[in-house]
């Protein structure tokens, strides 16, 4: 059969081109999507490559046999044409799919619940358009080898377009479409270019118009109903919903306070009080840590500003005292001045927490580590490394404080590897559990124990709420006597300790569910739920 648009192989090699392009951008858009749910971590990173590379290999093997038995380009097309509504589809049903794989694995996986969730969400989504496009480079060397004389060029020629396209698959959704239209747009749009190469093809050859129209409708269907940038679709009275280039970003007014979570299911990691106050949480009792500090005016930096709530509540609670702000997410502040109302007095930077302490040669009173995002410590945050830059840039008497953000214990934990870590660095470490949530906060000093500092320092206080909360540190606070398990920029194991925690920490959440399910069925959950 004649294909005129094919005679002289360009159309082959942008074929080739644009499928480069859609893999890349589908493999970040998957990153975009999965990360709301299960974080941003290397090992759902490591889900994503894994699924994708699975399925580009599957569809290599079925793509040049298939071309062996049927070397006709219409097959080809058609499959891209699928492969762009399935990905225009991925908006529309996408989260649905991982609320409802989460919903089921939470009776039936006790271990490696976030593991196994991202995997077979991971599974169900992307796997099959990715195979259809797994197929189109061993079908184009089909189609465009016709003489042994020319293969390797030819190959080669093919090759570079999918590697330039997978260039350009990588830069622009991370730099230009995903912060500037969101996920769910940065889906359709790369989706409408896989249609477009499969529709001028076969419009072309005035051929296959029913599956042309089809294919069309669909992706129109999808894009109405699909471009909302909504991950937490269940909520109604979110104040503003977002993505930036490194995170979901989600505010919540409440009735009493306003919230910034960068995870749809679990994690606070900003709060403003709306009558003032603390606020019940581990910024108040991070606070002790300025106590301990024992000045009238101390300097404090806080890596991980976000909104700026332990900024502002320092400058609130001890007067005189200068605080700065590093925050790599700029859009993070942007919101903080926005919903949050920080203090003006907070001099916020937009730069990695360690690559600051690096370039700056000044030197805080108290130095807060509150970069630990739900299941997602950087690991470069978390090694000994790190903490001797963190003390080396404390004035003599300063203290760190270092928000950890899920009770773990045992041997092995990744609160053990913390503080193992941090006492091999600080001669003086001491811990204390904040009540009614998954937060400890650490205070490292290398004058006294936290204890002592904390007790010497009561004088300063002015207020009473913030007496009170300190008297509560001071009873919770435990010695660290440190160990053997020890991070560093070699090893951090920072991901794998951490997925071990948030399992604990599902497991202990859902023990009530999971006996009314046992008892009662789904039946009975629903009912409870609902």
């Amino acid at each position: 059969m004649e294909h005129s648009i094919l005679k002289n192989k360009y159309y082959l090699y942008l074929t080739e081109f644009f499928a480069g392009v859609a893999v890349m951008a589908v493999e970040l858009g998957a990153s975009r999507l999965l990360a709301p749910y299960f974080s941003s971590s290397q090992i759902v990173w490591t889900i994503i490559i894994g699924t994708i590379m699975i399925a580009m290999a599957l569809g290599n093997l079925y793509g040049g046999r298939s071309a062996d038995r049927h070397p006709d380009p219409d097959v080809l097309y058609r499959r891209i044409l699928i492969a762009a509504v399935w990905i225009a589809a991925i908006p529309v049903l996408g989260k649905y799919i991982i609320i409802g794989v989460s919903g089921l694995l939470v009776f039936t996986v006790s271990t490696n619940f976030l593991t196994v969730a991202a995997f077979l969400s991971c599974m169900l989504i992307f796997v099959f358009p990715l195979f259809l496009l797994g197929t189109v480079t061993p079908s184009l060397v089909k189609y465009t080898v016709e003489r042994l004389d020319d293969s390797g060029s030819i190959v080669g020629r093919l090759g570079a377009c999918n590697t330039v396209g997978s260039i350009l698959g990588t830069f622009l959704p991370t730099f230009v479409t995903i912060p500037a239209v969101g996920t769910a747009v940065t889906f359709l749009f790369f989706s409408g270019v896989l249609l477009l190469v499969g529709l001028v093809y076969f419009l072309s050859e005035k051929r296959r118009l029913r599956l042309c129209l089809i294919s069309l409708l669909l992706f129109v269907l999808c894009s109405i109903f699909g471009h909302s940038p909504s991950f937490a679709f269940w909520e109604e009275a979110l104040a503003y919903e977002g993505e930036s280039v490194y995170n979901y970003l989600q505010v919540a007014d409440q009735e009493d306070r306003i919230i910034l979570s960068t995870n749809v299911l679990f994690g606070v990691q900003s709060v403003k009080m709306k009558e003032g106050g603390l606020t019940g949480m581990y910024y108040d009792y991070a606070l002790a840590g300025v106590v301990m500090a024992k000045k009238e005016a101390p300097s404090v930096l806080v890596l991980g500003n976000g909104t700026g709530t332990y900024a502002s509540q320092c400058l609130r609670y001890f007067p005189g005292t200068t605080v700065e702000g590093v925050e790599i997410d700029g859009r993070i502040t942007d919101l903080a001045w926005d919903y949050f109302d920080m203090d003006e007095r907070v001099a916020v930077t937009e730069y990695d927490g360690r690559a600051y302490l690096q370039a700056v040669d000044r030197s805080y009173d108290v130095i807060l580590v509150d970069a630990y995002q739900d299941i997602t410590i950087p690991f470069q945050m978390s090694s000994l490394e790190f903490f001797r830059l963190v003390r080396d840039h404390l004035n003599e008497g300063g203290v760190m404080v270092v928000n950890m953000n899920m009770h773990s214990d045992g041997e092995g934990s990744i609160n053990e590897a913390l503080s193992d870590t941090i006492a091999a660095v600080f001669p003086y470490v001491a811990t204390a559990d904040v009540p009614y949530s998954t937060n400890r906060e650490l205070f490292a000093s290398m004058r006294e124990a936290p204890a002592v500092l904390l007790r010497e320092g009561e004088t300063l206080i002015k207020d009473a709420e913030l007496s009170g909360m300190t008297q509560d540190v001071a009873r919770a606070l435990k010695d660290c006597a440190g160990g053997p398990h020890l991070l560093s920029d070699d090893k951090a194991p920072v991901e794998l300790l951490g997925m071990r925690a948030i399992d604990g920490l599902i497991e202990e959440e859902l023990s009530y569910y999971k006996a009314v399910y046992e008892r009662e069925g789904l039946s009975g959950v629903l009912a409870l739920v609902l």
